[in-house]
């Protein structure tokens, strides 16, 4: 396995991780308990819904990201394509 696709693999499993985290965490039971053992009273307001959507559109970005780097990492290579018209030499 080359590099190119290894760094594909390694993001596609960080965009798949991290945006079910945040699709799933900020609807979750959990979410209320984190955010009421936070130091700072400030950081309530990550209670309201439009935060808890933003987040959770945020995480849907890199569920999307990581399944466009899905298929691109199972398509095969596709060279330059020929668009028909013959090459000569010293024409640019």
């Amino acid at each position: 396995m080359d590099s190119d696709k290894l760094l594909r693999f390694v993001f596609f499993l960080y965009c798949t991780s991290v945006g079910t985290l945040l699709v799933m965490l900020p609807w979750s039971p959990s979410w209320t308990v984190m955010i009421d053992h936070l130091p700072f009273s400030g950081l309530v307001m990550l209670k309201h819904s439009w935060v808890r959507g933003a987040l959770s559109g945020f995480g849907m970005v890199h569920l999307v990201w990581g399944l466009h780097d899905l298929s691109a990492l199972l398509s095969p290579f596709s060279g330059p394509q020929d668009d028909g018209h013959p090459t000569v030499p010293g024409d640019h």
